[in-house]
Parts: structure tokens; C-alpha cells; sequence
């Protein structure tokens, strides 16, 4: 995860043939990086902004078989994510662990419906399972979540689920690629296809931070782009037709207040059809989320007004406590890369969960659809088509019990050092040999020095985004305390990354522009303003 060598590696075999290059760097592509790697293949993956910039850092943060794709039949697709959700538990358990959801219930009917729904849901899970659901009195409900709204209650239905860190998984399943012998870049875009004899046979590249061109040539291309396939399909059959549908997840963090409970909420079914959850994450509580189809995708979302008073409304019907606009410490929006449907519909509903594989005539595998949960199986199963095209030669996939950079089996309690798994000695080590790097930085999150530090020397971190967005979770658990703490953290990374005080004040600035998407406030103003301004 050393970003110079890497390029070096690249300059060093320009002229040789990689196994497998994937063009993205969120779950999917590293995965798949992970997975090729492992195998023995020479592994290059390139990524144009930030592992898990999009979609891969805007989950929410649940490793799960899905309760409502149960409820619409689709049990092939539950099967495979609650396996794979306890092969993600034992192979990470320093960022997945085992959360307990509560349902509440307001009519006696929904008691027996949602128990033998959750029954068939433990069933599914088979040897993984993390702990039968039950039916709970009215009683055991208010004692376990304090802020549940008790009148009309008649009682819930206890369920296990897995909950993670999304973004710290995303850096830890890349470290393990670079371990396995793979070569992983972020800022280093691909913008063309090489070709030979109308086959794909490489990618052109250019590192965006230096502007150094490459051409690589490799046995196997993988686009693993998310919401931006489509873009990379263009580029091997201009006119080509979408394969991916956008849809739009939103979540708002609060205060731990407003849960009081090591437990999560499950609304199964709001008001107009979807799920809400209320989640404990990180000490904060994560609301969410919201399915709206898009017809457009950015590399930086925005919530939709009625995306936040959804959120907030159902949440009201909920919660003794109601929660305001003031009470959001952050909100963010997430696209998930949904596979198109055959017809023109605005339901997403009727759009896949599962992914699906493409192989073009031109020997491009493109993968679509998924979720994080699945991520190590869609990853095994792209790099199985790979071979099944001849490319490269077969060797075995090992990644079921292949334990992910960090794996410690009992996790420090210390937050936010817990998330580093086996790296937290030595994070803590940096800051007892420098005591300066031990102190906090912000005092409304936990987050010190050291980490900073260590996110440039170990996770390849290169902004200050990539920083306070990913390699810690700052601006997703209180946007304003990140943008105070900016100015400190481009700062550090400056010394470490050998950056100018005018690399600071851009750094600074385009952090904050991106964190005023994460305030509240800013959202309401901005759909104010009037057309063009």
C-alpha cells in the first residue's frame, strides 16, 4: 500500500502482460483483487478517485442475508448472502460483528408473521447462523430500546444480523490484495481501451496526480466500476446500451441519544413500502435509508429533500424522542448500481439485487448489481468467468477462509483503535514513541493523531478527504467537527506526504466544499435558491 512503488511497479513492466487488470476500487473491484491475487495471478487494479469513494463507503454499514428480498421470494439471493455473511464475520471479525435487531410490532397479527418470516431467515443461514430469532413481550421491547414508541405496542421480534465498517474493510480487503502480491492504485484513471484484433488486450492509464501516462497490457480486463460501468462499456462499443440503473440511498446520523440501545431498529415496512433502519454505529445512530431512482450519477450525491423528511417523519412515528433537522450530525447519499431492467419502470423494486456478469465480444467481463455482503462471491465469480474465457490458466479460489489484513479475533473495545484489528499496537506505538500524535484532534469525535499519520504511511491515504472520509469516519458521524478539523489533519499530512502550505489551503478547501453536502443545513438552502444561481 505504498502509492509510489506502486507506480514505479507500473513504469518497471510496461512492456509485460498482467494477468488481470479491474478498472474500479470499491468492494467489487477489490474483491476481485483479492480473489485474483490470492490465485497467484499478477493483479493490477486501478482506481480514478479513492478506494470505496461511491457507493462502497455509503452502506449501511449491515452484512446481511436481506429480511425484505425474503419477503419478495428471492431466496436463492438470501441464501448466498447469509453464507456469505458468515464467511465475512469470521474472516474480519475486527470489522463485522454480530448486531441484534429488534422489529416492533403494533398489530397482534405482524407477532406470528414476522417470527415465522425470521424463522425461515435463521434457517437459510444454516451453520452460520448468528443466533435464533424470537418473539418478545411488549415489556422486554421497552427495556431493551428505551426511545421505542410504547403506545400500541404489543411486542417485537428479536433477529441477528451482521453489522461493519464499510469503508475500513474496503482499505483492509486492499491491503490483503497488496499482501497477496497485487498492485492496487487510487487516483490513477483509465481512460481507454488497448485493443488487438478487436479483443481487449489493456488499458491506458493516467496517474492524476502526476499526469504520467501508461499503456499496460493484460490477458484479462474486469470492469468493476459500480455506477459507472456504462462509461467503461463506451469505451469499448460507443452507443452500447446502459446496464446499470442508479438508485439512491440516504442515511442521517445522530446523537447515541436517540436510541439509548446496543440494539438496532427494523421498521420492515413504512409507510410507503420500504424498510428503515435505526442502527448504533460508532457511537452515533445511523437512519436509513431511502430507495429513489436515478436517472443520473455523480461522484458525489446529495440527498433530496424528501429523501430527509422521510427519514425523519417515519423516524418520528418510532421514537419517543423525535429527532429534528438540528439533531443530524451528517447525512450522506449513496448509489447503488442496481442492474437496468428490460422495461422502463420507476420501482426499484423490480430491479435485481443480484450481480450479473457480462463478457462483450470484445473478451471485456463487466460485473453489475450486488451488494457489499456478497462481495467476496460476486469477486469469486468474476474471476471464474475469467478463466472460463481461456485467458489465463484455471487455479482454485481460496478466499472462503482467507482472513482480512487486520484480523484479530477479539477486537480492541477502545473506539475508534478497534477497527485496526492486529494494526492497533502499532498505531498506538506511533503515538507513544511521538506523545504529540497521541492527542485528539476534535473533541466531539475519538480520532487522534497517530491515525492520520498512519492512513498516509500504511492505507495509502492522499487527501484530506480520503482521510477524514474513509480511513477514519469523521465526516460521516459529524460533518461539522470534520471541517475543524481539516485544517490539523492537512497539516499532518503535509510533513508525511512532503506537501507546501498552498497544498493545505487547497486541500482544506476542497474538503469543505465536499462536507457542506454532509450538512443538514446546507441542503435546504441550496433547494431554495432559485435556477441558476
Amino acid at each position: 500500500m505504498n502509492r509510489p512503488e506502486s507506480i514505479k511497479s507500473l513504469r518497471s513492466t510496461s512492456t509485460r502482460t498482467w494477468d488481470m487488470i479491474i478498472i474500479g476500487g470499491g468492494a467489487t473491484g477489490l474483491g476481485i483483487a483479492m480473489d485474483a491475487a490470492s490465485r497467484g495471478y499478477k493483479t493490477l487494479l486501478l482506481e480514478q478517485a479513492d478506494f470505496a469513494k461511491g457507493t462502497s463507503s455509503r452502506a449501511t454499514k449491515l452484512v446481511h442475508g436481506g429480511v425484505r428480498y425474503l419477503a419478495q421470494g428471492d431466496v436463492a439471493l438470501v441464501r448466498e448472502a447469509l453464507y456469505e455473511r458468515g464467511l465475512l464475520l469470521n474472516n474480519a471479525p475486527h470489522l463485522a460483528h454480530n448486531q441484534q435487531f429488534i422489529i416492533p410490532h403494533y398489530s397482534w397479527w405482524q407477532g406470528p408473521f414476522y417470527t415465522i418470516g425470521l424463522k425461515i431467515y435463521d434457517l437459510l443461514s444454516g451453520r452460520l447462523s448468528l443466533g435464533k430469532s424470537k418473539h418478545i413481550s411488549k415489556n422486554e421491547v421497552t427495556q431493551r430500546l428505551p426511545n421505542i414508541q410504547a403506545d400500541g405496542l404489543k411486542g417485537g421480534i428479536v433477529y441477528h444480523d451482521g453489522q461493519f465498517d464499510d469503508a475500513r474493510l474496503a482499505v483492509n480487503i486492499a491491503q490483503t490484495a497488496a499482501e497477496n502480491g497485487a498492485v492496487v492504485l487510487n487516483y490513477c484513471k483509465v481512460d481507454g481501451l488497448l485493443k488487438q484484433n478487436g479483443k481487449v488486450s489493456g488499458v491506458t492509464a493516467t496517474d492524476l496526480e502526476s499526469g504520467e501516462t501508461f499503456q499496460l497490457a493484460a490477458r484479462t480486463v474486469i470492469n468493476a466500476t459500480g455506477v459507472f460501468v456504462d462509461e467503461i462499456l463506451q469505451l469499448d462499443n460507443p452507443g452500447a446500451r446502459p446496464l446499470v440503473r442508479p438508485s439512491q440511498g440516504v442515511h442521517l446520523v445522530l446523537d447515541a441519544s436517540f436510541l439509548q440501545s446496543r440494539s438496532a431498529i427494523m421498521i420492515p415496512k413504512t409507510s410507503d413500502g420500504r424498510v428503515l433502519f435505526a442502527v448504533p454505529w460508532h457511537n452515533k445512530v445511523l437512519l436509513g435509508t431511502t430507495d429513489t431512482p436515478l436517472e443520473s450519477h455523480s461522484m458525489e450525491p446529495v440527498a433530496l429533500e424528501q429523501e430527509i423528511t422521510f427519514i425523519l417523519s417515519t423516524a418520528a412515528q418510532y421514537l419517543t424522542r423525535t429527532p429534528t433537522r438540528e439533531d443530524v450530525l451528517s447525512v450522506f447519499a449513496g448509489l447503488r448500481p442496481l442492474a437496468a431492467p428490460q422495461k422502463d419502470t420507476n420501482s426499484t423494486k423490480e430491479i435485481s439485487r443480484s450481480h450479473k456478469i457480462i463478457v462483450a465480444p470484445s473478451g471485456l467481463i463487466t460485473i453489475t448489481g450486488g451488494k457489499w455482503t456478497t462481495f467476496r462471491k460476486m469477486a469469486e465469480d468474476t474471476v471464474d468467468e475469467a478463466i472460463r474465457q481461456g485467458n489465463i490458466t484455471a487455479a482454485k479460489c481460496n478466499t472462503k477462509d482467507l482472513r482480512i489484513h487486520g484480523y484479530q479475533k477479539q477486537p480492541m473495545t477502545q473506539i475508534p483503535l478497534d477497527v485496526y484489528g492486529s494494526d492497533a499496537a502499532q498505531v498506538q506505538a506511533l503515538a507513544a514513541m511521538q506523545p504529540e500524535l497521541g492527542k485528539i484532534i476534535h473533541p466531539r469525535l475519538p480520532y487522534i493523531k497517530a491515525q492520520v499519520i498512519w492512513a498516509v504511511r500504511q492505507e495509502m491515504a492522499r487527501t484530506v478527504e480520503d482521510t477524514l472520509a474513509r480511513r477514519t469516519r469523521a465526516l460521516f458521524l459529524d460533518a461539522q467537527a470534520a471541517i475543524d478539523m481539516a485544517p490539523e489533519v492537512a497539516s499532518l499530512m503535509a510533513t508525511e506526504l512532503g506537501k507546501d502550505e498552498t497544498w493545505q489551503k487547497q486541500q482544506v478547501a476542497a474538503f469543505t466544499a465536499v462536507a457542506q453536502n454532509y450538512l443538514l443545513k446546507n441542503i435546504r438552502t441550496r433547494e431554495q435558491l432559485p435556477v441558476g444561481a
